[in-house]
């Protein structure tokens, strides 16, 4: 795995030792990515109330999770060539700030589109916040089994903090209000500057400081107009103007990306990296993965509430099991992975969360609890915890030392635009078979579409896995 810098010197890398210091900025920099994956999913459980309290609507509601997703996504590889080249901690700093202001923002919001633009804002403050997270603790932790355990509890965190998202959002939201699954953000995030300000030693990789920011602009703004052509095709069919228009032109500003990318001396995402086959294959299988795993809390919480009538809290606690599954999940994963190897590895964390979408595409309207809601979950985030630090392990081995920001911002990258898009794509699926009137029936038929859908898409990935991934991460795999 690739060697990362541990100096305050512009140009000096060096293998990390641990020291003293080690475990708590480790604590720090999970702690950041708790923050960032914690409100992908917080604010699911509170889209209801939301909706009631700001007059938005249904499409509205989808864009509350997609506006932070699609602006994390566009701009992350940004975020960690940012950290390569101006210092991790500072990136840390910078965009944990503005996450956090953010979150003020959004708690404050007294309109819908004032929500959506603190979401974004939120997402930005992401992109520069996480791919420094997994930088700063490789930085810390010398290569080897003691640095895959603390990728398995980074990744454990991280998914922690997208499970624990409904039961945190339901409490607060049945508590206090919607608004504080943002503004809790505020105090929380308050204590991690502190932290990471008293903890976290500066590295960077290199003296140039030149960013590609119209290449970030492109990816963002190609994102974004796909995805809602995606949207649009919900009420206006795929052959509308209204929504070819985008679909068309969101693929010409990702292309365009692609050119930008391919002739700038100092480009966001280097194409290079690509014919690296561990960083291409692992970051392909992410994305397909991502696309369908990131929309489960989305349909769990809408059918715990819109069809078995549970409030927020209580949408909250029936995922609880869920949310311990993927933890577990993700810190087997670092004792399994050296008997299994990554890819095989991966492939059985995906063929289990396709189970958990199989059982979860013949729920209901009337079933009970432990067959609508807890199998299913366990299966299905069990399995996505086994499957992460896998593929975190592999995408980010054989690149070179002032890369490594960028290589932790682009598996990131791929799993959240695979998630934003997927996101786009099942609500669509959904929405056109639930229909106009919106029994729990009908609900729960659109949902278990969705559900069925999204598990012939991971059984495309376990292929992809089995054909492309490289059986070990390594140096240099081709």
């Amino acid at each position: 795995m690739t060697r990362m810098a541990h100096a305050s010197a512009d140009t000096h890398i060096s293998t990390p030792t641990p020291t003293s210091r080690t475990w708590p900025v480790v604590l720090a920099a999970c702690a950041g990515q708790f923050l960032v994956v914690l409100d992908v999913s917080v604010v699911n459980v509170a889209l209801p109330s939301m909706r009631t309290g700001l007059g938005m609507s249904a499409g509205g509601l989808q864009w509350v999770v997609n506006a932070y997703a699609i602006a994390f996504a566009g701009f992350m590889l940004l975020g960690g060539r940012a950290g390569d080249l101006y210092g991790r901690k500072r990136m840390f700093l910078v965009g944990l700030g503005l996450f956090t202001a953010a979150s003020l923002g959004g708690g404050i919001a007294q309109e819908g589109w004032q929500l959506l633009l603190a979401r974004a804002a939120q997402g930005l403050g992401a992109a520069v916040l996480a791919p420094a997270t997994l930088t700063i603790l490789t930085a810390a932790v010398p290569e080897g089994a003691a640095r895959t355990r603390a990728i398995g509890t980074w990744a454990a965190v991280g998914a922690g903090g997208g499970a624990a998202g409904g039961l945190v959002g339901g409490v607060l939201t049945d508590v206090l209000s919607w608004r504080w699954v943002l503004l809790i953000n505020v105090p929380v995030g308050a204590l991690v500057l502190l932290g990471a300000a008293l903890w976290i030693t500066e590295s960077r990789a290199g003296r140039h400081h030149r960013l590609d920011l119209p290449g970030a602009v492109l990816v963002t703004a190609g994102l974004a107009t796909l995805s809602y052509g995606i949207v649009q095709t919900e009420a206006q069919g795929w052959g509308a103007v209204a929504t070819l228009v985008p679909l068309v032109g969101g693929v010409v500003l990702l292309l365009a990306f692609l050119v930008v990318e391919a002739r700038t001396a100092v480009p966001l995402m280097p194409l290079r990296l690509f014919r690296l086959r561990a960083v291409s294959a692992a970051n392909a299988v992410m994305f397909v993965c991502g696309s369908a795993m990131f929309c489960t809390w989305f349909f769990m919480t809408l059918y715990a509430q819109n069809v078995l009538g549970y409030t927020p809290l209580g949408a909250g606690l029936a995922l609880i099991p869920s949310s311990l599954s993927v933890v577990l999940g993700s810190k087997l994963a670092p004792r399994i992975m050296p008997r299994t190897g990554a890819r095989n590895l991966t492939v059985l964390g995906v063929l289990v969360t396709a189970a958990g979408f199989g059982w979860q595409s013949m729920m209901r309207a009337d079933d009970p609890y432990w067959m609508s809601i807890l199998v299913p979950g366990v299966l299905m985030m069990t399995g996505a915890g086994l499957a992460t630090t896998p593929l975190a392990a592999l995408a980010t081995s054989g690149a070179e030392p002032g890369e490594a920001g960028l290589v932790s911002g682009l598996i990131n990258t791929s799993r959240t635009m695979g998630g934003a898009l997927g996101l786009a794509v099942l609500s669509t699926v959904a929405a056109s078979r639930t229909g106009l009137v919106q029994s729990p029936e009908s609900l729960t038929a659109g949902y278990a579409l969705a559900f069925r859908v999204g598990g012939f898409v991971l059984l495309g990935s376990v292929v992809l896995a089995l054909v492309w991934l490289p059986r070990a991460a390594g140096p240099g795999r081709r």
